[in-house]
């Protein structure tokens, strides 16, 4: 396993971040093909032996169980300090927003909830989760400042936002003396590149850490077109997110299929080969531990400048899908919460 630093943290991370969506009370959110505790443990162990040390998960998954089964694991097969933990906070409810709880108050209640999901008096990594279009950024930024100050979290990171809205925030946080965003969550993979367009430019630039999602097209570029797995049979959202561009994205997963056949590996250790040529370390799912192999295999493994273009050539431009389509609609109506007092940021 490779590592690396993230963005302008001191966090020394492995190239490749498990993703814990998959683990929690199976039927007990918004997923049905989730791993039960024991399963979970089984992963996360294994992927610990393998020298992953970076793993993302969020109150919102599987109703925090996904949370309590990743601290489990962790305090049983880890040293606290040996890992990097990274859990995300939702927006405020509309219950919360009627009965007056602040920007402030409401990261605050989420941190304390988080840290007693995972068991732990801190998380390395507390990454805002999606945009709330209802609360003013300057309460945002301080109550994530005040986690900070605090010693909850060490550092905070973003996901599903637009590189205006990141550039934006990190500079109210740079104005105020506030912490600053050090990674970007956000969907990117083979056959979904948007992120290409403006993102990537920023945390280039300015040293953001990339740790993108669904970097393997939630199984699609693991697969040849027509192979079946449960999650891809019951992941209505991932079915959303790629169904309707499958006639474009099967030509580049075909390519992907030569490449690992060429190098007599995986398809799995072909995409995340790509991707990793991107970005810092991508936050990668498993739901059996003979996933893990696959994933700490591209670490390693490097494509030529050619194969790399020849995976690259055929992609044709998609339209956002999931949050940030929602992001877009929102943005559109997006008044007031730029507004610090009287001043603009």
């Amino acid at each position: 396993m490779q590592y690396i630093k993230l963005g302008n943290s001191d966090l020394e991370v492995s190239r490749i971040c498990l993703g814990c969506m998959g683990f929690g009370a199976p039927g007990n959110g918004q997923h049905s093909w989730t791993l039960n505790e024991d399963a979970s443990r089984g992963v996360i162990k294994y992927a610990l032996e393998k020298g992953i040390n970076f793993f993302d998960t969020a109150i919102g998954y599987q109703s925090g169980t996904s949370e309590q089964y990743v601290g489990r694991a962790v305090r049983d097969f880890a040293k606290r300090d040996d890992v990097i933990i990274a859990t995300k906070f939702l927006p405020r409810t509309a219950e919360e927003i009627n009965d007056g709880i602040s920007g402030q108050k409401h990261i605050e209640k989420q941190i304390n909830k988080s840290l007693e999901n995972l068991g732990l008096d801190y998380v390395d990594l507390y990454i805002y989760h999606m945009w709330d279009y209802n609360t003013p950024v300057y309460d945002i930024m301080e109550g994530l400042n005040n986690i900070v100050k605090a010693g909850k979290t060490r550092y905070i990171g973003i996901s599903n936002c637009f590189a205006y809205q990141l550039a934006k925030l990190n500079a109210l946080a740079e104005k105020e003396g506030f912490a600053k965003f050090v990674s970007i969550q956000g969907h990117y993979n083979l056959i979904f590149r948007e992120e290409e367009r403006e993102m990537t430019k920023l945390c280039q630039e300015d040293n953001i850490a990339m740790t993108p999602y669904s970097a393997l097209a939630s199984g699609r570029l693991a697969r040849l077109p027509g192979e079946s797995t449960k999650r891809l049979k019951e992941d209505s959202y991932a079915k959303f997110k790629y169904d309707k561009t499958a006639e474009a994205d099967d030509v580049i997963i075909k390519r992907v299929a030569e490449l690992a056949e060429k190098h007599d590996t995986t398809m799995t250790v072909i995409s995340l080969a790509w991707l990793l040529t991107k970005v810092t370390a991508p936050i990668v799912g498993a739901t059996a531990a003979k996933q893990i192999d696959g994933m700490s295999q591209a670490a390693d493994f490097k494509l030529s400048d050619d194969e790399i273009a020849y995976l690259e050539e055929c992609y044709v431009p998609h339209q956002l899908v999931g949050v940030m389509a929602q992001n877009t609609k929102s943005a559109s109506n997006d008044k007031h919460v730029w507004s610090v007092g009287n001043q603009k940021v």
